[in-house]
């Protein structure tokens, strides 16, 4: 991405690579005149936020192709695996693992907005990318991915699993939607990976610290 400024050339900046001479797999450029025009018919947000949504939006449509996808999601990693917890903006993700940090020291965000999902050799994972919301909280890693957790606010907090029509509806609601048909031929057989081998929940929570202990003892104290 030669051409990116602001926000998003900072926050690619961990992500860059030194080998300058391989190929890359993906290559994402959002001209000028995209932006603008975005900014014209959307004033209500400025070409620094057009450029990041923009590319964001193309990068994790040709993510499709390597069999991966967006998910707009806190994402968390403790003792080696990742936790993702997904929800629409406001409901508090991110407040929600802000207290699983001061809980347990040796935990970290792996992306606070919208870390990549990907299905590698068998495995599914959670990576890190430079579209890490606006606190800009993200690391360059891939974690193995244990857990998808919805929330939603309540008073009482409790979780269960997930069942398939629901995950469906989730996941579509968190991901990247426009898609032509071939691309959500893909994105279908890509969840359907990912229903397989990851675990799903959904979590009712209040902002304490007993939903973290409500999602513990359900995620991790249970396996």
């Amino acid at each position: 991405m030669p051409s990116i400024t602001g926000r998003t050339k900072k926050q690619a900046q961990p992500y860059l690579s030194d080998n300058q001479e391989s190929a890359c797999d993906i290559e994402i450029n959002v001209s000028r005149e995209r932006i603008e025009k975005a900014a014209k018919e959307h004033p209500e947000l400025n070409e620094d936020d057009w450029e990041y949504m923009l590319t964001g939006g193309d990068f994790y449509r040709a993510l499709l192709k390597f069999d991966g996808i967006m998910l707009h999601a806190s994402c968390l990693v403790l003792d080696g695996k990742a936790y993702a917890f997904s929800a629409d903006s406001g409901i508090g993700k991110t407040t929600h693992t802000r207290l699983w940090l001061e809980k347990h020291k040796n935990a970290y965000i792996l992306n606070d907005d919208k870390p990549a999902i990907r299905l590698i050799d068998g495995r599914v994972y959670a990576c890190g990318t430079p579209w890490s919301g606006s606190v800009d909280c993200s690391v360059p890693k891939l974690v193995v991915l244990k857990a998808i957790c919805f929330l939603s606010r309540a008073e009482k907090n409790s979780i269960k699993k997930a069942d398939t029509k629901s995950a469906v509806f989730n996941i579509f609601s968190q991901t990247v939607r426009k898609l032509g048909e071939k691309d959500m031929d893909n994105l279908f057989e890509i969840l359907n990976t990912i229903f397989e081998k990851v675990e799903l929940y959904e979590l009712e929570c209040n902002m304490s610290r007993d939903a973290v202990d409500t999602a513990e003892a359900v995620l991790i104290n249970n396996n």
